[in-house]
C-alpha cells in the first residue's frame, strides 16, 4: 500500500495554460519527490486589450510519500 500526499499549486504562464501547469509541476518537483500526477483544478487568464495576457491555473499535485 502506498500513501499519498496532494498539494495544491498556484501558477501562471504568458504562453499557455499547457505551459503553466508544466511550470507548476517543475517547482514542486524541487521540493517534492515521487510526483505521481496532476489535477487541473481551475483554469483562468487575465486580459488586456481584447487578447489574453496571462494564463494561470490550480493545480493538485499527487506524490508518493515514503
Amino acid at each position: 500500500m502506498a500513501v499519498l500526499k496532494v498539494i495544491e499549486v498556484l501558477a501562471n504562464s504568458d504562453e499557455s495554460w499547457e505551459d503553466a501547469t508544466q511550470k507548476a509541476v517543475t517547482q514542486a518537483a524541487k521540493s517534492v519527490k515521487n510526483i505521481r500526477s496532476v489535477y487541473v483544478n481551475e483554469q483562468s487568464a487575465t486580459v488586456k486589450d481584447g487578447k489574453i495576457d496571462d494564463y494561470r491555473v490550480n493545480v493538485k499535485i499527487t506524490f508518493e510519500v515514503k
